[in-house]
């Protein structure tokens, strides 16, 4: 049995509700928008599939019907326009965020807190400076998104399975953020040595291009927003992924936003790292060595984000 609430049932709120109920994740799910007749709407639209689905509790709600939720999942805010960055929305994300917290937190004070909205590492942070809740339970979807992207180019690449396909994008989801190549494998062999380990099929595989895989991941999401407006397909299924993972008692290793705490040299500052999360929020930090280069971006990633912490009202 869980209870997950939902605050924004835009595109995002609204496709992580329907997987969550697809998927049989979750046995209650509270659905919160300041639309509050958007919010009836798709609390409707989604319940009335469920009989061909696992049973569960789909309804629109108030902040007061958040008691006792297991997780709570922020996707409210003024969505990215096409041409917009992510850090745009700085400050207006910012302010709807400030004025959620101590409405939720006042009725799910134990909840496990998964921030979605963009810009995310700055929102992250914003939820953890203001919430007074402890920061291993406040996760930012952060990167685990454009390491999905990184998974399945990858498998493009070299037609493999994507769980196979084992690579990271770390530090902010957004311009900042880059791949650790030192990372990267497919089936445990280092991916730039792929190509030359396979064999009994003709190798036709194309030689790795370190830099279009870099600005596929990283242009991706505006590429999805100038052809159909808007992303929520993969970012939802990415968030059931921490829900599911949420929900267990088993660690899940996964590249999302946390706050820092001296990792890697960076503190006060939320972005993308590997961290183990089960039931108990983030249970740590996995430190992999880092090559020096990929150190170096990764504080420089921080140090991006901290520029637009200091320049906007927390």
């Amino acid at each position: 049995m869980s209870k997950i609430t939902i605050i924004g049932t835009g595109s995002v709120g609204s496709t992580i509700a329907y997987t969550l109920a697809v998927t049989g994740a979750a046995s209650e799910i509270v659905m919160i928008d300041i639309n509050q007749e958007k919010a009836l709407g798709e609390a409707l639209d989604i319940r009335q599939g469920l009989p061909f689905c696992a049973p569960s509790s789909i309804y629109a709600g108030s902040y007061q019907d958040a008691t006792d939720s297991d997780i709570v999942i922020l996707t409210s805010g003024v969505a990215r326009k096409p041409g917009q960055s992510r850090l745009d929305l700085a400050q207006i994300n910012v302010d709807i965020t400030k004025g959620i917290i101590p409405e939720i937190t006042k009725y799910a004070p134990e909840a496990n807190y998964i921030i979605v909205s963009n810009p995310v590492d700055i929102l992250t942070y914003t939820f953890f400076k203001r919430s007074g809740l402890p920061s291993n339970r406040i996760i930012g979807s952060g990167t685990i998104l454009d390491t999905a992207r990184l998974r399945a180019r990858l498998s493009e690449y070299y037609s493999i399975n994507q769980q196979n396909v084992h690579a990271y994008v770390m530090g902010e989801h957004g311009d900042s953020s880059f791949i650790p190549w030192s990372l990267a494998n497919i089936s445990n062999i280092p991916v730039d040595s792929y190509r030359s380990s396979v064999s009994g099929i003709d190798n036709l595989y194309p030689v790795l291009d370190h830099t279009e895989i870099e600005n596929y991941v990283r242009k991706s999401g505006a590429r999805v927003i100038e052809r159909k407006g808007a992303t929520f397909y993969a970012v939802s299924v990415s968030v059931c992924h921490i829900v599911k993972c949420l929900l267990s008692t088993v660690d899940t290793t996964m590249t999302v936003s946390t706050m820092m705490n001296g990792e890697y040299g960076i503190d006060d500052v939320c972005l993308s790292v590997l961290c183990a999360v089960n039931r108990d929020g983030v249970s740590g930090k996995l430190l992999p060595p880092l090559a020096d280069n990929e150190l170096q971006l990764l504080q420089k990633s921080a140090g991006c984000l901290k520029e637009i912490i200091n320049s906007i009202n927390i």
